[in-house]
């Protein structure tokens, strides 16, 4: 038997980009309202705040009627401009990841969990500037039509506080360490376990296994990675007092929150955007 062809580097490149950037989108339109939740969630600190929100359907109620459904959706242009670079870092270098791994004869477990951790770490850098336009769009109250563009927000920040650490790309660390863990868990368990389960020759059942192990992959690693996320939105999300800087790098940030909040289970409860999401991803 001949082996099979070999797929030139642009081919399997192109491949993974549509692959992912399409997978990416449905998920985008599908889990958005969720991460506005996050977010809402992640950014408020007491409950003194009259507008603040004691439980998720509390919190689908209150923006919904001060701000409508479109309200929802509120940063959404980011995350679907940033998708197809994202997608493409994220699988092609998981994959070129795995390449350079290859000969120093790790366990396959090893291999899944690094190229899973320099992909995130890769993907941060590229998706971070996004990731500040979107918070920041996603901590605004006000109604849908009253908030600035993306354009102009992005423009309001470079003016304001630059390209740098403390502008565009403020809560670095934080993202680094999101995706990095992210990634690190859901690529290593996703493939372990994937290759324990047999394939399924009636499609839809394949599709089923590879949905429900994503499932899985994703709420684990959303699970481990959740305070560094909430470090990232504290840090890109307004700061308690104008013009003081309280929430400004990853480590110090989870401290401070750990300190005065805890390990509180408001902090924690509303991972489903990217957990879910995962499971539409196909590996």
């Amino acid at each position: 038997m001949s082996p099979p062809p070999r797929v030139s580097f642009w081919t399997e490149a192109s491949q993974q980009v549509l692959a992912g950037g399409s997978a990416g989108l449905v998920e985008i339109c599908l889990m958005h309202p969720l991460d506005v939740v996050k977010t809402r969630f992640q950014i408020q600190r007491n409950t003194s705040d009259p507008s603040n929100y004691k439980s998720l359907g509390d919190c689908f109620k209150k923006i919904y009627r001060s701000e409508g459904l479109l309200g929802f959706y509120k940063g959404i242009l980011p995350p679907i401009l940033a998708e197809t670079p994202k997608r493409a870092v994220k699988f092609f270098t998981f994959e070129q990841y795995k390449k350079l791994l290859a000969p120093l004869s790790l366990p396959p477990a090893w291999v899944f969990a690094i190229a899973g951790l320099g992909s995130g770490l890769t993907e941060a850098v590229v998706v971070n500037p996004f990731e500040v336009v979107k918070v920041s769009l996603q901590a605004n109250r006000n109604a849908y039509a009253q908030q600035p563009s993306t354009l102009a927000q992005a423009r309001h920040i470079i003016q304001a506080e630059g390209l740098g650490l403390r502008g565009l790309n403020k809560g670095l660390t934080a993202t680094l360490g999101r995706h990095g863990v992210f990634n690190m868990v859901y690529f290593g368990f996703y493939f372990n376990v994937k290759n324990a389960f047999p394939v399924n020759k009636d499609a839809r059942l394949e599709f089923l296994r590879k949905f429900t192990i994503g499932l899985a992959s994703g709420t684990l690693a959303s699970t481990i990675n959740i305070p560094f996320d909430v470090a990232k939105s504290r840090i890109q999300g307004p700061q308690p007092e104008p013009g003081v800087i309280k929430y400004r790098s990853c480590w110090k940030t989870i401290v401070t929150v750990y300190k005065e909040e805890g390990c509180s289970w408001r902090s924690t409860k509303v991972f489903f955007r990217r957990s879910c999401g995962s499971g539409l991803e196909e590996q």
